[in-house]
């Protein structure tokens, strides 16, 4: 299982040029950075970044994250993983783009 992180493009810019992140201005306000599981992402892309283009989809494997991260009860009482660390490059198993199509995020196959 993986779970997952939307960034602007800027957002994932600063990650790339420092290594490390507190993450997009919400999980800085919040104190930990916000994920989702691949059940959750599309309604949180949908929630959060609407008719934004330009994000990239980053997937992390949770069990190499250790015990800073933690889930906890979120939007509609699901549990969502959230990072109480900095996000480090080397966490990220992969990354993606999220296009824009025809008003919706793309998601890449086989991932939700």
């Amino acid at each position: 299982m993986l779970i997952y992180k939307i960034f602007r493009a800027d957002e994932w810019a600063e990650l790339q040029a420092a290594g490390v992140t507190n993450g997009a201005p919400v999980d800085v306000a919040d104190g930990f950075v916000h994920f989702s599981t691949a059940e959750q992402v599309a309604e949180t892309a949908a929630k959060h970044f609407a008719g934004q283009d330009g994000l990239i989809l980053l997937a992390l494997d949770p069990q190499t994250l250790g015990p800073t991260l933690k889930w906890e009860t979120s939007r509609g009482g699901a549990l969502f993983p959230h990072l109480y660390r900095p996000l480090r490059m080397a966490d990220i198993r992969w990354h993606k783009p999220l296009p824009l199509v025809d008003g919706a995020h793309r998601f890449p196959e086989g991932m939700a």
